[in-house]
């Protein structure tokens, strides 16, 4: 049997909050999930998203703990320097945190960061 990759798991204090920011980026989440302890989309690309609540992970596991850090790199490929920009720029104005403002990384692409609403760093990127 061939063992691959299947899914990125994300665990969340507010599945709302962090459905409607994950929407800003692009993935297409269907709607009704926002009070479940479990969602999940397939991106074009076949990758599988999941969210988490960290009750779940209680229920799952009492000894569950919150992790402190970063421990998760997520990076979404934009389309062209310009869209880097402008969609860094409409998730902070939707009132997420600004991580690291737009720039021209030195391995030829240009980068953002932007938080979640659990603090978990988001890169964007396109080619220069």
């Amino acid at each position: 049997m061939a063992i691959q990759p299947d899914m990125i798991g994300i665990v969340v204090s507010d599945m709302a909050a962090a459905l409607a920011f994950y929407r800003l980026l692009g993935l297409d989440i269907p709607s009704g999930q926002e009070n479940e302890p479990h969602a999940e989309v397939t991106t074009p690309n076949g990758y599988r998203i999941a969210w988490d609540s960290e009750q779940l992970m209680r229920d799952i596991s009492p000894n569950w703990q919150a992790p402190v850090g970063q421990r998760v790199a997520l990076a979404f490929k934009c389309d062209s320097p310009a869209e880097v920009d402008a969609l860094y720029s409409q998730i902070v104005a939707a009132g997420y945190s600004g991580h690291k403002e737009p720039w021209d990384a030195f391995w030829g692409q240009r980068y953002a960061q932007v938080a979640d609403p659990d603090g978990t760093v988001i890169d964007l990127f396109a080619a220069l």
